[in-house]
């Protein structure tokens, strides 16, 4: 199995309750950093047997699956034991014996299509550009640091193709228009989307996923955000956004990140 395959095979043991496939596929010292669960390998298995003993099937719709070095990313769409649909990023990080030893995700509710028509998780769906990985890494790296951390928001335009951007955030419409008019709209309610700290910056080809913290609206947040690119240019983007729980809620002490 690639590593691709063993992390759809993890988040498939949810569905199937397969607890011993995913003992199998798991490091003993498992890092978990949802912080919603606790840590190690027994922790996860025993996640996926409470699951299981749901009279509410869970499932599990994976959408999108990268792989960059040791590590595997995701874009699924979850419910778990009937609690309703969930779209998340997950990243899992594979050790030297090819096993899973480290996880981080963000997760929010699925919501209605937005003011463009389009969902959390359609749109474009090709692996394409392998050679131009890390040229595309390099333009997220940037564009994170010139326009979402505003250190240079004047090349704001440079990293577009025009008005021409397809927007899967559930509350902005497409295009750069349509960005610049949410963030109109959420400075006049006093709303600040802040990007404080970049973690991870992983690709493969024409897809790149940032994974940074920060602050909305006040409250500590977590941003995943996945871009398209084409012909250097961004053209797609999805994300989602969590609110970082209060630290003595925390089930481990591995952080967000």
């Amino acid at each position: 199995m690639t590593n691709k395959e063993k992390a759809l095979a993890l988040i498939n043991t949810f569905a199937s309750g397969d607890s011993e496939k995913a003992k199998e596929l798991l490091a003993p010292g498992y890092i978990q950093h949802n912080l919603a669960y606790g840590t190690g390998a027994d922790a996860f298995v025993g996640s996926v047997a409470y699951l299981a003993s749901d009279p509410v099937k869970t499932t599990v719709n994976n959408i999108r699956a990268f792989e960059d070095e040791d590590k595997v990313f995701l874009q699924t769409v979850y419910n778990f034991a009937g609690a309703g649909e969930q779209v998340a990023f997950d990243i899992f990080r594979f050790d030297a014996d090819g096993k899973i030893a480290e996880h981080w995700d963000n997760l929010a509710a699925k919501a209605e299509p937005n003011p463009s028509g389009h969902t959390q998780v359609d749109g474009y769906n090709s692996l394409e550009d392998l050679d131009k990985t890390e040229e595309n890494r390099e333009l997220i790296k940037n564009f994170l640091n010139d326009v979402m951390q505003g250190k240079a928001p004047e090349k704001t335009p440079s990293y577009f193709d025009g008005d021409t951007y397809i927007q899967h955030n559930a509350g902005i419409a497409d295009g750069l228009s349509g960005l610049g008019a949410a963030l109109e709209a959420l400075g006049k309610q006093g709303i600040q989307m802040i990007y404080d700290t970049v973690h991870q910056v992983l690709a493969e080809g024409n897809y790149v996923l940032a994974v940074s913290e920060g602050s909305f609206g006040g409250a500590p947040t977590s941003y995943y955000d996945l871009w398209r690119i084409k012909d250097g240019k961004i053209a797609e983007h999805w994300d989602v956004m969590e609110t970082i729980a209060e630290k003595d809620t925390w089930q481990n002490q591995n952080g967000k990140f």
